[in-house]
């Protein structure tokens, strides 16, 4: 997993699966170059990146504002979206359609902008790499939403794959992850959550960024994978 000499864009890169995306990538050689849409959430990022990555503060929801962003940068060799907030459950009978529908502007449609932008300044043997998650292919009660989202995710990924070939499109699909994403559930119910998600899973464990990340770097430099969603989950489309 050589960078050296390549940059690589990940839009979402100042927290969580992201920021340990691009600090591995980082790590290995790559000029990286990370985004999210809170000025004060890049400089903390870059605060623990290498000294000479960069960072920008962009509204990932706007298509316009991501296209300039990346053609100023004037090519790349790998994107990586990771943006997201975190989803709330949400069940049907109480459910809000507009905030359901704030969840797609930028987990979806993001990221359905952000390749668009992206595809011709990608130089060869370079790759786009999307997030998806388990929800899609195992839901629970109340998650009809992040359902929706993964799936989707899934299928833009294998039709980005087709069309846009021979550049190379993938998604990586995680689990329960142990990130700022849960940030927001109160402290003992979130780690009532990780405690009841490890002891459900073959591998006795919740994920970490760390894991997520080499699944991402693996697909970047994986010449012969395209249209592929890598699940690192600790087996849980298996419990």
């Amino acid at each position: 997993m050589d960078f050296n000499g390549q940059r690589v864009v990940v839009l979402g890169g100042t927290s969580g699966i992201g920021l340990a995306t691009a600090a591995e990538a980082a790590r290995r050689g790559a000029d990286v170059v990370v985004a999210s849409s809170r000025q004060a959430s890049v400089d903390r990022a870059l605060a623990q990146l290498p000294e000479g990555s960069v960072g920008r503060a962009v509204d990932l929801t706007d298509p316009a504002r991501v296209q300039a962003f990346l053609d100023d940068l004037g090519g790349l060799d790998h994107l990586v979206f990771t943006a997201g907030e975190p989803l709330a459950l949400m069940p049907l009978d109480t459910m809000d359609l507009d905030h359901a529908r704030e969840f797609f502007g930028l987990r979806y449609f993001g990221a359905l902008s952000a390749a668009k932008a992206a595809a011709p300044l990608v130089r060869a043997g370079g790759s786009i790499t999307l997030t998806t998650g388990t929800a899609g292919e195992r839901p629970s009660a109340g998650w009809s939403v992040a359902a929706s989202i993964c799936g989707a995710i899934i299928g833009l990924t294998r039709a980005l794959a087709v069309e846009l070939a021979p550049l190379r499109v993938n998604a990586v699909s995680p689990g329960v992850v142990r990130s700022p994403l849960w940030d927001s559930v109160p402290e003992a119910d979130r780690e009532q959550l990780y405690a009841a998600t490890a002891a459900s899973l073959p591998l006795g464990r919740v994920g970490e960024v760390e894991d997520v990340a080499r699944a991402f770097l693996y697909l970047m430099t994986q010449p012969h994978a395209t249209g592929t969603v890598l699940g690192v989950d600790g087996g849980t489309l298996l419990a």
